[in-house]
């Protein structure tokens, strides 16, 4: 019984030699000259100016949730597209109610200015 596992442990085993294999080579060889500059905090071009736990808007936090419901849609149609002519009229349908769905909630989206940023 638990022959047939032996592969599995195997293949585990040998992903996590090359793993952590591969980092302590890099740590091992790479060169380690930390200066002031390399050793400072770093926010898109210049010096940090607030608290790291400081409150986001939750704004950011709507656009992040519509972004990822959209690319969840993209990835509905690629699928959706490659056996369209196997599933017929039925699933064109029934993809148009689920685009309609999608495309009433970002207007609703739209229309309460969760886009907006001030």
């Amino acid at each position: 019984m638990l022959q047939q596992y032996l592969p599995i442990l195997v293949f585990l085993a040998i992903g996590l030699f090359v793993g952590v294999g591969a980092v302590a080579v890099g740590f091992v060889m790479g060169p380690h000259r930390p200066d002031q500059e390399k050793l400072s905090p770093y926010e898109c071009g210049f010096e940090a100016f607030e608290d790291a736990r400081m409150k986001f808007d939750v704004r950011y936090y709507l656009v992040a949730i519509l972004f990822i419901l959209f690319d969840l849609e993209i990835a509905f149609l690629f699928p959706w597209g490659v056996v369209l002519r196997q599933i017929g009229p039925f699933g064109f349908y029934a993809m148009l109610v689920f685009l309609g769905i999608l495309v009433v909630g970002f207007a609703y989206e739209w229309k309460k200015g969760a886009l907006e940023w001030e």
